[in-house]
């Protein structure tokens, strides 16, 4: 990955027009976004539904056009060029397969429309195949796959024509649990070996955390935090990236100062929480608060506590299941309990 930028957005805004009860009005999906992506980077536009990230790629790929602000591609302001005119291909999460063409008729189909003559179409075809690991898979019609060696079809053919940038549109969202984890390795992998700039665009937090190099955290049309995924979730700069970016405690005035001596609101992560006795010492570089389990979730690798506090408010705990059986986790519920957590823990997010 170089430090050459790929995409890059100045202020970019996008206002939709709408109409409830005969009143028109306007909402702003996009909100003066600045942001810079790399040459070469896996880069995650992550965010709740409504929150602006498939609006920002498809104003990359052109099939929506900002209101406001430019984009620009490889140093070029692309902000009013039609798709065909950009470097980029798209990965839909519905694949888009042509259902009539052979798997090598849809990789290649890209090929035939720019002409491209049939020895050199098929050598290229053959390449895709391998790279996707569906070698001997060209003469099958899309019907005949599953749903991951679709997916793997539709990659393909966006990847033939050599884009300077791959966007992906919740391309991972129709595969079951296990099938979208190991796409999630595969995507990854392919990614590193062509060495083109990956956008994608999800809602899973997870999905985000494993694949990315960077990630924009997408909030009512803005971006909160960009950040690599570990400094995402370690390091949250507002309660919404906190609260979005796996499972955080958020803490606020009275009961934060009680624990910490300041109102200010922080965060802290539940698997950084340890479950003590009530009468455990507290060290100095820890803080602690005293509570009572009202809830046990017993999930086979760990178990989720619901700790409701002395002094008002809930903290979930997260504890490895290292040597516990569901048994021993329920015993504890009801139970009173310290909670314990180091101070370079906490994480403060204002709000």
């Amino acid at each position: 990955m170089s430090e050459q930028v790929a995409i890059e957005f100045k202020n970019v805004s996008r206002v939709f027009s709408v109409q409830q009860d005969k009143m028109v009005g306007s909402v702003k999906a996009v909100d003066d976004v600045s942001l810079q992506i790399r040459d070469g980077e896996f880069f995650s536009l992550l965010g709740p539904s409504g929150s602006g990230k498939t609006t920002s790629l498809r104003m990359i790929a052109g099939f929506d056009r900002p209101t406001s602000g430019q984009i620009l591609l490889d140093g070029k302001d692309v902000s009013n060029l039609p798709p065909y005119e950009r470097d980029v291909n798209t990965v839909f999460q519905d694949y888009a397969l042509f259902p009539h063409m052979t798997v090598g008729e849809n990789i290649a189909y890209g090929l035939m429309v720019k002409k491209v003559p049939k020895a050199e179409r098929e050598k290229r075809m053959d390449e895709m195949l391998d790279l996707v690991q569906l070698a001997g898979f060209a003469g099958r019609k899309p019907s005949q796959l599953s749903g991951g060696q679709r997916q793997r079809v539709a990659l393909a053919r966006a990847l033939i024509n050599h884009p300077k940038v791959l966007l992906l549109d919740e391309p991972l969202g129709a595969l079951d649990l296990k099938l979208r984890q190991q796409m999630q390795v595969e995507l990854k992998a392919i990614q590193r070996r062509v060495g083109i700039t990956f956008i994608f665009v999800t809602h899973d937090q997870e999905e985000a955390l494993t694949m990315s190099d960077r990630i924009a955290v997408f909030n009512q049309g803005k971006v909160e935090q960009i950040g690599a995924p570990a400094e995402i979730y370690e390091h949250p700069t507002t309660p919404f990236v906190a609260g979005f970016v796996g499972v955080s405690n958020l803490v606020s005035g009275e009961v934060a100062k009680r624990i910490t001596g300041s109102d200010a609101t922080f965060s802290i992560r539940p698997e950084k929480i340890h479950l003590a006795a009530v009468n455990e010492n507290i060290d100095g570089d820890m803080f602690c608060a005293d509570g009572k389990v009202r809830d046990v979730i017993y999930l086979g690798l760990y178990t989720r506590y619901l700790v409701e506090l002395e002094n008002g408010g809930d903290l979930v705990v997260v504890e490895q299941n290292l040597k516990t059986t569901s048994m021993d986790v329920m015993k504890i519920k009801n139970q009173k309990v310290r909670l314990l957590w180091k101070k370079e823990h906490v994480r403060y997010v204002g709000g």
